[in-house]
């Protein structure tokens, strides 16, 4: 594959890159004094809806963009991380239109006035990164901003926000542990940090009753209005339509556009969120929000490009980069949904980083897969040998056969499926890395 032209903000990355860690260092210290040498940005913004969770955070901000977009508001939003190139992390709004990816030269400008402002000093990359997100979005006019935690909550760069239109906290399960802590309800105490005192906060559908006790005692320690799924307002599926509630009334709406039930506890959210924020949310607005949100990368289907050939002819193919076993669980009941619309034979294509538990992802697989190829990932050098990841595979009950690339697994998957069977289901996924490779190669990045 042709690898495309490196950008004027990649090449500014790449230089930083050299000088300061790519990781994590959890700390709001850096990413302040860095914010005050550049006039603290963070306070000249439009009302900020601050976004975190283990699952579905993403896609949530992609609802609150989405509905406020259809109520014609231009919004900033930032995402982490990327799939394919730097620049998806910084949606700046168009006032009336949706918004659009930061111009190469505005980032790359935004990225070398804080690096000379930093002057050498100890920082880590995404604390710069998260920094041109303020710069940006300051500089910047629009309605609101929707901001997407990186890691945590507490010590995220993004927790400089003192005063949130709204705090929403989506699912909560066991990622980033070594950051985060090894128990539901540490992890829950970390993604809390975000709520601020006297403002309203929105919390999401949680698996886990010992995450939600937590954020329900935080919020109330904090005299926060709040709003919990199942309890305030909650959706689901009535004759093919998605049924929303809370105490105004019942809203009869589309089904979301992004594939999977769990889209509507995240689209119910951000309804919520966006109601709380302040924001106008009428029975049109949500009804054009569920038909045009977009979220790249999450159960995304590719229905074309230059991997498609390689395929057998006829096949389904998703890819998201779920990769904890929360996601997996959710993704697997996806698929097993699409399997009773239109059965079909489901295979995967996985490369997952060894920081996740590919053990716990696969499970969820367990009874409606017919094989498994793992792949090696490009980017990152945490990708987990496809071998390895292979006997990961057969822990968790299923048949896992290493290959050197995406192109060599679809390849595979066409010979094994005969003339007279259907054509199969495939998803791609497991790392949000190989969803960017998956996405770059086959000449479909997100815009």
């Amino acid at each position: 594959m042709n690898k495309p032209a490196i950008s004027q903000a990649e090449q500014v990355i790449d230089k930083l890159m050299e000088l300061h860690p790519k990781g994590f260092d959890l700390s709001l210290e850096r990413i302040t004094r860095l914010l005050d040498k550049l006039g603290n940005p963070h306070t000249k913004l439009p009302p900020v809806i601050h976004v975190a969770g283990t699952n579905g955070k993403g896609s949530v901000t992609a609802f609150c963009r989405a509905l406020l977009e259809a109520g014609g508001l231009s919004v900033h939003v930032h995402t982490s991380p990327h799939l394919v190139q730097w620049h998806e992390r910084y949606r700046l709004g168009v006032k009336g239109g949706r918004g659009r990816l930061v111009d190469d030269a505005l980032l790359a400008d935004a990225l070398e006035r804080i690096a000379a402002a930093n002057a050498g000093q100890a920082i880590t990359v995404f604390e710069i990164l998260t920094a041109a997100t303020f710069l940006l979005f300051s500089e910047q006019p629009a309605d609101v901003v929707v901001l997407e935690v990186g890691l945590g909550g507490r010590f995220d760069a993004t927790n400089v926000i003192d005063a949130p239109a709204v705090s929403v906290i989506m699912p909560i399960s066991l990622d980033h542990q070594p950051y985060l802590g090894d128990r539901v309800e540490l992890i829950a105490a970390e993604k809390a940090g975000i709520m601020k005192r006297g403002y309203p906060v929105v919390i999401g559908h949680q698996e886990h009753d010992a995450a939600l006790e937590v954020l329900v005692s935080t919020a109330e320690r904090l005299s926060c209005p709040t709003s919990v799924y199942g309890q305030d307002f909650s959706a689901h599926e009535e004759f093919g339509r998605m049924i929303y509630q809370d105490e105004y009334g019942l809203s009869d709406l589309p089904l979301p556009r992004l594939p999977g039930r769990h889209q509507y506890a995240n689209a119910a959210a951000a309804i919520r969120a966006v109601k709380a924020a302040g924001f106008a949310v009428t029975e049109a607005i949500m009804e054009t929000a569920m038909t045009t949100v977009e979220w790249p990368g999450r159960l995304q289907r590719l229905t074309e490009g230059s991997l498609m050939p390689y395929a057998p002819p006829g096949a389904e193919i998703w890819v998201d980069g779920g990769h904890n076993p929360g996601a997996g669980e959710v993704i697997a009941e996806a698929m097993a949904g699409f399997e009773d619309r239109q059965p079909r034979p489901l295979f995967m294509i996985i490369g997952m980083i060894n920081t996740k538990d590919p053990v716990g992802y696969f499970k969820a697989f367990a009874d409606i897969v017919e094989h498994v190829y793992t792949v090696p990932i490009r980017g990152t050098d945490a990708a987990i040998d496809p071998v390895v990841l292979a006997h990961a595979a057969y822990d968790a009950g299923l048949i896992g056969e290493p290959v050197s690339s995406v192109a060599e697994a679809l390849a595979g998957i066409a010979a094994r499926i005969g003339a007279d069977e259907p054509a199969p289901r495939i998803l791609v996924g497991g790392s949000l890395y190989l969803v960017g490779n998956v996405l770059a190669d086959n000449g479909t990045p997100p815009k």
